[in-house]
């Protein structure tokens, strides 16, 4: 039997340059579902590989956002600083689905396995605030000498943004490895699954 893997993330960013302030933010979090059918647990599963999100690869459920930002630059006298940087982060997972009704023993054995498939996916929408949260923190008040065009702090940003990101994605990466492989989390709530009640 062929393990599915779950995918964490894909950014994308902007800079919107604003005059408002920073203030505290908060991300809207949403669920996705596609459809799945099946009467038993083995046929549910194999109903996933055919019907389920493909984020580079096959997979069982998929977490993804969209990341946009406010900004401020701010010349000082010959540097330039970010005085706003104020995110709007839309968290997306996507988990299946059964299209009709299950048998009683089925029901629960699903309902056993999708908390544990959206436990999985909600660690990931944390490793999402807290990227935003990293680039929150290093972008606002950020300050660059010899910058009256705001040109160069820019450069600053998008090299730290990229740093961030990279260490983002090979948290998930690991993540989804411990939690797939024999014995992880997500790798008993598969055998679960298949094998029935």
């Amino acid at each position: 039997m062929k393990i599915l893997p779950l995918a964490g993330g894909v950014i994308a960013a902007t800079c919107l340059p604003q005059t408002s302030i920073a203030a505290d933010w908060q991300a809207i979090e949403q669920i996705k579902t596609y459809p799945i059918k099946g009467k038993t647990g083995i046929d549910l599963y194999r109903s996933i590989g055919e019907e389920g999100p493909n984020a580079g690869v096959q997979a069982i459920a998929h977490t993804s956002f969209k990341l946009t930002w406010t900004r401020k630059y701010e010349p000082q006298g010959t540097a330039c600083a970010i005085t706003v940087a104020q995110p709007r982060v839309v968290i997306t997972y996507t988990l299946p689905k059964p299209a009709n009704p299950l048998p009683s023993d089925v029901r629960q054995s699903w309902a056993r396995f999708i908390a544990g498939v959206e436990k999985h996916e909600r660690v990931h929408g944390e490793f999402v605030k807290e990227l935003v949260q990293q680039i929150q923190d290093y972008s606002l008040g950020l300050r660059v000498e010899n910058d009256p065009q705001c040109k160069r702090i820019r450069e600053v940003l998008t090299q730290k943004l990229g740093e961030l990101s990279r260490a983002e994605r090979a948290r998930n990466a690991e993540f989804d490895r411990m939690e797939l492989a024999d014995g992880g989390n997500v790798h008993q709530l598969i055998l679960a699954l298949v094998n029935g009640p």
